[in-house]
C-alpha cells in the first residue's frame, strides 16, 4: 500500500515537474531550464540535507554521481528524440523503456508478488502507454535515429532508478546531492559549448547587432526579453524544487517496497503534467489519456493489494 501511494504521487509530482519546465522552455532554451533546474534542486536539498541526513559511503557518492551522468544523458536524448518526433510514438516509448529496465533489474534482483502484482504490473505498462500518448495530426513514423534516441533515453532513466535502488539505504539525500550536482555541471558545461559555437558560427553582422543591443541596456528588445526570461528562470527553479521532490518520493518508495512496482508507477508521470495542463492550461485530455489514467488507478490499487 505505502509503496503504490508513493509511486502514484511520485508520478503526479515528476509530472507537475514537468509541467513547469515545460512553460520556462517556452520563455528560454530547454538545455538551460534543465541546468537552472538542476541548481536549484540541488541547492534544496543541501538545505534539506542537515535535517534528514545521509552517510557519505562510497557506494552513496559513486551511484549518486554516476545516477546524475544517466540523468543528463537521458535529458539530452529525450530533447533530442521528441524535437525529432512524431511525440505521440517516441514520448510513450520512453516512458514504457523507462519503466521494463528497472522492473526487470528488480525482478531479477528478488522482487517478488503476488500474483495479481504481475497482472498489476502488465496493466500499468499499458496504462503507462496510454497516458503518455500524445495525438498529433498526421504524425509519421518515426525514423530510425528518433527511436533509438528514444529507447536510450528510456534506458538512461531507468538505468537512474537502478542506480539509486543499490545506494545503501542508511544514504539518506546523499546520492540525490551528487546527482543533481553532476547533472547541473553537466548541464551547464553543454549550455555554454551550445552557446559558444553557436556565436562562433553566427555572421559578423548578426554579431555585431547583438553586440549593439548589448551596449544598449535599455534597448525596447532588451526590455522586453526581461520579463520574459525572470519568468522562464523562476519556473525552471521551481521546476528543480518539484523535481527533487519526486525524486525523494521515489528513493522512499524504492526503500520501502519493490524497485518493480516503484518504476511501472513511476513511469506514469505523463499524467501530472496533462492533469495540470488541463487545469492550468485549459488543453484538453485525449479520451485514450483518461482510459490511461483509469488503467493508472486501477493498476495502482492491484499492486497495493498484492
Amino acid at each position: 500500500m505505502l509503496t503504490a501511494g508513493l509511486g502514484l504521487i511520485g508520478a503526479l509530482t515528476f509530472g507537475s515537474a514537468d509541467f513547469l519546465g515545460g512553460l520556462a522552455a517556452k520563455r528560454m532554451s530547454s538545455m538551460l531550464v534543465t541546468a537552472v533546474a538542476a541548481a536549484s534542486g540541488l541547492a534544496a536539498l543541501l538545505l534539506a540535507l542537515p535535517f534528514v541526513g545521509g552517510s557519505w559511503s562510497p557506494e552513496a557518492v559513486f551511484w549518486g554521481a554516476l545516477s546524475g551522468v544517466s540523468g543528463a544523458i537521458a535529458i539530452s536524448l529525450l530533447y533530442a528524440c521528441l524535437a525529432i518526433g512524431p511525440m505521440s510514438i517516441l514520448s510513450p516509448l520512453t516512458a514504457v523503456v523507462s519503466a521494463v529496465v528497472p522492473m526487470v533489474a528488480g525482478l531479477a534482483g528478488g522482487d517478488r508478488l503476488a500474483p495479481i502484482g504481475y497482472w498489476a504490473l502488465g496493466l500499468a505498462l499499458v496504462a503507462v502507454v496510454l497516458v503518455g500518448f500524445v495525438p498529433e495530426k498526421g504524425a509519421v513514423r518515426p525514423s530510425t535515429i528518433g527511436v533509438l534516441m528514444a529507447l536510450g533515453s528510456g534506458a538512461m532513466i531507468g538505468a537512474f532508478m537502478v542506480m539509486i535502488d543499490l545506494t545503501p539505504d542508511d544514504s539518506g539525500l546523499v546520492p540525490l546531492v551528487l546527482n543533481r550536482a553532476v547533472n547541473g555541471t553537466i548541464m551547464f558545461v553543454l549550455v555554454g559549448v551550445l552557446a559558444l559555437v553557436g556565436r562562433r558560427r553566427m555572421p559578423a553582422a548578426a554579431a555585431a547587432r547583438v553586440s549593439r543591443q548589448a551596449a544598449a541596456p535599455d534597448s525596447p528588445s532588451r526590455l522586453a526579453r526581461r520579463p520574459t526570461l525572470l519568468v522562464g528562470l523562476r519556473l525552471a527553479a521551481a521546476c528543480g524544487v518539484v523535481d527533487v521532490i519526486a525524486n525523494f518520493l521515489l528513493l522512499l518508495g524504492i526503500r520501502a517496497g519493490d524497485l518493480s512496482v516503484m518504476s511501472v508507477l513511476t513511469a506514469m508521470y505523463p499524467a501530472g503534467t496533462i492533469l495540470l495542463a488541463a487545469v492550468v492550461l485549459g488543453e484538453r485530455i485525449a479520451p485514450v489519456q483518461w482510459l490511461g489514467l483509469a488503467l493508472a488507478l486501477g493498476a495502482a490499487g492491484m499492486l497495493a493489494s498484492a
